[in-house]
């Protein structure tokens, strides 16, 4: 399986792009604006997109997705995510107020979007791939997600804090070999990470300790300027784990 890194930072200024990574042709995982580099021909020939929770720089490009594509689908454009985060893009976003509501449109029949709730530890297979969302804990619901190809797995946190019952999930996984995972914040922002419900990289040093297998681990979703001064942070406490900045590009297969 092939994962590509459309966007990895936690916000946008010059070349940074907020989360988006593209499983093979037909999958995206989150849908923040790395998904707005991707040519009419790629965008149309997505047709399932998982989604850790309802913020906008994980959300955002989903409706431009949709409008991009509206002429060029056969069938509709797929979405899973929590009860929780359907709901709150049903309310907030596809509305006919900030964006038409494209779970409707053209007709309750034939929409353009189909919401498929997703449950923590249910797999979804998509092809050869499994996806099975794992526990988090972020400000508002959210879940990070497993991808299984059958021999390796590639885990993603989505954003959040620390959370026993996602590190108690990676415990049991034999298959896993990569982790991408967030700290957002420097240690010096310990309270605004507690509030958000983000990491820094006291509180990563902290979970990365659970881990009991050698993985790949890339660090994702860092403030905008401060990545250089984060991940001097990891380094120091990280201990015999060696964490990589994700890049926006990278290309990880598993």
């Amino acid at each position: 399986m092939r994962l590509e890194i459309l966007g990895c930072s936690g916000g946008v200024g010059g070349e940074r792009r907020t989360m988006a990574l593209a499983l093979e042709q037909h999958v995206l995982i989150d849908a923040g604006s790395g998904v707005g580099d991707l040519s009419l021909e790629r965008m149309a020939a997505i047709e399932h997109v998982f989604l850790t929770h309802s913020h906008l720089d994980h959300t955002a490009f989903l409706p431009l997705l949709c409008d991009a594509t509206l002429d060029l689908r056969d069938g509709p454009l797929t979405v899973h995510a929590l009860p929780e985060t359907i709901a709150t893009l049903k309310e907030c976003m596809f509305n006919f107020k900030l964006w038409l509501d494209y779970s409707v449109l053209p007709s309750p029949d034939k929409p353009y979007i189909v919401f498929e709730p997703v449950a923590i530890g249910q797999t979804v297979r998509i092809g050869a791939c499994g996806i099975t969302p794992l526990p988090a804990k972020h400000a508002v619901p959210a879940v990070g997600y497993r991808l299984d190809s059958g021999s390796a797995s590639v885990v993603y946190s989505g954003d959040t804090t620390l959370c026993d019952a996602f590190w108690e999930a990676l415990d049991v996984m034999e298959s896993l070999t990569c982790l991408i995972i967030e700290s957002t914040f420097l240690n010096r922002n310990a309270e605004g990470a507690r509030i958000s419900g983000h990491m820094t990289p006291e509180l990563l040093a902290t979970a990365l300790r659970r881990l009991r297998c050698n993985v790949a681990i890339y660090i994702a979703h860092m403030e905008p300027g401060k990545e250089a001064e984060t991940m001097r942070e990891i380094d120091e406490v990280a201990d015999t784990f060696r964490p990589v900045m994700l890049k926006r590009g990278d290309v990880l297969e598993f």
